[in-house]
This record gives C-alpha cells, structure tokens and sequence, in this order.
C-alpha cells in the first residue's frame, strides 16, 4: 500500500503553470487490473441508470464509484489525494466518477474531432457563462485513470499547457482539429494526469483497434453541486474511514446526525493534512 508523502512543492507549481499535472505511477498495477474487469463487465449490460452515451460511439457511466467496488480504490488514492489537497483545500469532496469507453473509429465514421467538430472545450462550462471567464477560478480539478494499453494511437486526452489562464477561446486553425500548442500527456500504464476545470483539453483520435477505457475522477469544493447522481447507500458501507466518508459527500453533521457548524464536514481531510503536511494547505 502506497503511504501519503506531503506533495511535491514544485509538482505543485507545475500545475499552477500548465493547469495538469502527470503523478508517475500512482495507480497500482492490481488496482488498475480490477477496474478494467468491472468496467468491461458494466459496459456488456443493458443498464441504463447513469448510462453517458453519445453519437460519436463513446459509452461509459457517471457515478462509477457506486456501480462496482473495483471503482473505490480511485477514491482517496494516497498517491494522489495529498496533490488535489495541496493544490485546492481539505474542503473538498468527489463531484463525478465517470467510467468512459471511447471505441477504435476509422475517420470516415468520426462525427467529432472533425474540422467542424472539434471537440476542445473546458470543463465546468456553465460557470464561465454565469460568471464569466475571468472571474472563473479553479474550482475542480481531475484525476484520469487509463485502464488500458495507453500507447500513441489510443486517443489519449490532449491538453493545451497553460491555457487555464487565458481568457479567451483557443484557436483551432482552419482545417485542423487542434490548437498550436496541444499535446498528448507521454503516461504509462500505471500514471495519471491532473488538470483543472479552466484547463482546455479534448479527446485524442483513437486509431489502436482497441476500445479506450478510462475513469475521470473529479473532486471540487464542498459547496458545488455534484455532478453524479446521489448515492446515499454508499456512505452507510462498513469499512469507510472518515476521509472516505469525506469524499462521498457526507454533509456537515454531529455524531447524532444533527446539524454542525457549516463546513465541519471537512474536519478529516484537515486533519489528515495536518498530520501530512506541516505546511497550510490553499
């Protein structure tokens, strides 16, 4: 079991530069391996509750975390919550899990990540229209898992660096379907990729012949609104620890289930941190 280390204060920086981040080998091998397993056995049903489908072939859950326990692991991975904490606050909690097969598309089939359709975008996209863009901070930030094979045609998520900053739209040149300065994250089977809301990023062209399948684990302050369905069951598992619980969204109460002060909820992730790191965290 990985042990939680205080977070790299220039990987910390890093991330305030290119708004994403890559953790190398933070997802363990045998936790990778059981994801994989549940999230082929839930894509083979007829389920339709959290169902995430779209014209371009793509399939996939939301609320993944509450589908199958092979998901749970992601939850508070020690290999990466130190980071989001460090990078956010103890005040936060698990918006969305969402488990995402993007299938193998010859070009003449592709409707998106065409010229006309290119598919960059930031997430969160409703609070730049209430807010606008440059009052937008950075409010949520996601983990990607990969579970499969995660080589150079696979149709990774590519990412503009430093465009969380900008406050206009990225510019995809006439006939293209990227901006100038979009990469593909260089990750192996067992790294993940970090990257906030205001981060401009779109899938990659997957061409391995093989059906992509990844898990984008997004956690965000307390008091937005998540993105998953409710999954109250969830929080009454035997074997959750506080910061778990944290995480799954239980709200800020007293032992006795009677209403505390506003924002107590975070008290075991502050406490976690405080014996993390001796360092304020944001």
């Amino acid at each position: 079991m990985t042990i939680p280390s205080a977070p790299d204060p220039e990987q910390l920086a890093a991330f305030d530069r290119d708004g994403l981040l890559i953790l190398r080998d933070a997802l363990a091998p045998e936790v990778r391996d059981r994801a994989a397993e549940a999230a082929v056995r839930l894509l083979a049903t007829d389920r339709t509750a959290g169902r995430d489908r779209s014209v371009d072939g793509k399939d996939g859950f939301r609320g993944a975390v509450a589908l199958d326990d092979a998901f749970l692991p992601l939850l508070a991975n020690p290999a990466v919550l130190p980071t989001l904490v460090g990078l956010l606050s103890p005040n936060l909690y698990l918006l969305s899990s969402n488990l995402i097969a993007m299938p193998s598309l010859p070009d003449e089939e592709r409707t998106i990540r065409v010229p006309a359709r290119h598919g960059w975008h930031r997430d969160m996209s409703s609070t730049a229209a209430d807010l606008g863009i440059e009052q937008t901070p950075r409010l949520a930030i996601k983990v990607a898992y990969v579970l499969t094979d995660p080589g150079p045609d696979a149709g990774l998520t590519m990412f503009v660096p430093g465009s969380h900053t900008r406050t206009g739209l990225v510019t995809v040149p006439q006939g293209d379907i990227d901006p100038p300065g979009a990469i593909t994250p260089d990750i192996g089977p067992h790294d993940v990729v970090l990257f906030e809301n205001r981060t401009w990023h779109a899938g990659g062209l997957n061409r391995s012949g093989r059906t992509r399948l990844a898990v984008m684990m997004q956690y965000g302050f307390r008091w937005l609104n998540a993105v998953d369905d409710p999954a109250p069951g969830l929080l009454d598992r035997p074997g959750l620890d506080h910061v778990e619980r944290q995480l799954l969204g239980a709200r800020d109460r007293h032992p006795d289930g009677s209403v505390a002060r506003e924002g107590s909820g975070a008290r075991p992730l502050t406490a976690w941190w405080e014996h993390l790191n001796a360092a304020s965290a944001r």
